[in-house]
């Protein structure tokens, strides 16, 4: 927490330095330019032996607007400090506060420039001429929007740390403080608006004092140049940098990454967009987590289908092959055994299953309390299901025996099933209904009482490759509950 703080402090304190800086370099910039201007004009010496006042005054008043604005802007930076050195979020009000600062820096910059333009107008007037005082409220009067405007554009890439937190608590939505067009705008004004308006006011009639106008054209074309080249590469900054990141940002959605998110650090359209991206990478990850609970759940071959065909009430007739697996005396495990240890176990046991059943393309379709039904065909087809099925069965038996701790009984059958959704429009399973899941249950609690706790139907075997099948050998017939023809079964050794 207190690097935390310190680095707040840093950052509180590189941010005034910039504000400062900027106030001060573009005031005494601007200063310079409108200075140099008026000495070309031939204003100064214009209005008499007085000039000299008019030089004092102009330098009093720069003097007095960096004291001025110096302070002014400490004492709108005040409340945006304290949350940000302390580290914690600020209020909405503080945040539209933050969000105001190159405004109010360009609002600072504007009314200071306005009272110098007034009092030197005034000034050159009373001292020289009405043409003299237009020619000096003109001459400053365009320095000053370009300060300005410089000021407005530099003061948002200075303040962006503070502005990336205010953004989080107040994103950009609804009427904007700022826009792309107002920055567009801004930057016309500086880069040609401005100075085409003082090359016109120098060039035509009337004219500005009696200068060297050719001179003060070379001025304003290179101030153009020099202003235009600034404010452009501060456009950029706040323009295509963040387009540049959001583009990156966009690619790596595209390639599958959703854990991706873009610092919204703009209040214009370019902010909404960078929210709108971090809510489309939210909406992405939360879609990813359910269809991965939705998978768990019921299967990664179900949810993918569900997913393709949506949730409809069908499903059609499948040649499939039901694994089905029990534990042997659970009620008897259940009550000598704690819950949690208990459910340990058969946790491990049907890790066991998924981790078999998966291997082979198979589906485990659903946990009874210590049973599990696996289903080999359906939804995906398989090649060959029974050779799929009964080496699963095998894995199973073996795992489950090499932990120790649960004995159980697999029964596995083939047959044409209804595999498909079953319930209502507003609770849908998937699952499998026939003859053959019927017959893989019987056989399981036969299987129980079996050495090798495996049996399967005749047809599942004669179905198999040969390469499966020389694992199992025929059982017997035996008599399934509900069933008035013996079944033909098949079995395999204790570890085969």
């Amino acid at each position: 927490m207190r690097k935390i703080a310190v680095k707040n402090v840093r950052v509180v304190l590189r941010t005034s330095l910039g504000f400062a800086g900027l106030g001060i370099g573009s005031s005494v910039a601007g200063s310079g330019v409108v200075a140099l201007l008026l000495v070309l004009q031939g204003l100064p010496n214009d209005v008499g032996d007085r000039g000299w006042v008019l030089g004092l005054t102009a330098a009093g008043i720069v003097a007095a607007a960096l004291l001025a604005g110096t302070l002014w802007t400490a004492w709108l930076q005040r409340r945006t400090a304290i949350w940000f050195v302390l580290g914690r979020p600020p209020s909405e009000s503080e945040a539209r506060r933050a969000l105001r600062l190159p405004v109010d820096m360009a609002v600072v910059s504007g009314t200071l420039w306005l009272i110098g333009t007034v009092i030197l107008t005034v000034l050159a007037g009373t001292l020289g001429s009405a043409d003299d005082a237009g020619g000096m409220a003109t001459v400053i009067g365009l320095g000053g929007l370009t300060t300005v405007g410089l000021t407005y554009l530099a003061a948002e890439w200075v303040a962006r740390p503070v502005m990336t937190i205010a953004l989080d608590v107040l994103p950009p939505r609804g009427s904007l403080p700022v826009t792309v067009l107002t920055r567009l705008v801004v930057t016309w004004a500086l880069a040609s608006g401005v100075p085409f308006v003082g090359v016109l006011l120098v060039a035509t009639p009337p004219e500005l004092g009696s200068g060297d106008h050719t001179a003060s054209l070379i001025m304003l074309s290179v101030i153009g140049l020099a202003v235009g080249a600034i404010g452009t590469a501060l456009l950029a900054r706040a323009v295509a940098a963040p387009l540049h990141r959001l583009r990156v940002a966009l690619d790596e959605i595209a390639r599958g990454n959703n854990d991706v998110t873009v610092d919204v650090d703009d209040a214009s359209e370019i902010g909404r967009l960078q929210t709108s991206v971090n809510q489309l990478a939210s909406g992405l990850r939360e879609q990813a987590r359910m269809r991965d609970l939705f998978g768990r759940h019921v299967g990664a071959d179900v949810a993918r289908h569900a997913l393709e065909y949506g949730a409809s009430l069908s499903g059609d007739v499948r040649e499939v092959t039901a694994l089905f697996v029990d534990v042997v005396d659970s009620t008897a495990l259940a009550y000598r055994t704690p819950p949690e240890e208990l459910v340990g176990k058969l946790n491990r046991l049907f890790a066991a299953v998924v981790s078999a059943v998966n291997a082979r393309g198979g589906l485990v379709n659903k946990f009874q309390g210590d049973a599990a039904l696996c289903i080999f065909g359906a939804p995906t087809r398989l090649a060959d299901a029974p050779t799929a099925a009964l080496a699963a069965a095998r894995a199973i038996r073996d795992a489950v025996r090499e932990a120790g701790e649960l004995d159980l009984g697999i029964g596995v059958s083939s047959g044409p099933v209804f595999a498909g959704q079953l319930g209502s429009s507003s609770r849908l399973e998937y699952t499998v209904i026939g003859d053959a899941v019927n017959e893989a249950a019987r056989l399981t609690e036969l299987a129980k009482a079996v050495p090798s706790r495996v049996l399967a139907s005749d047809a599942v075997v004669s179905a198999a490759l040969p390469g499966e099948a020389a694992h199992w050998a025929k059982h017997g017939e035996l008599e399934l509950r509900g069933r008035q023809e013996a079944t033909p079964t098949w079995t395999t050794g204790p570890q085969s």
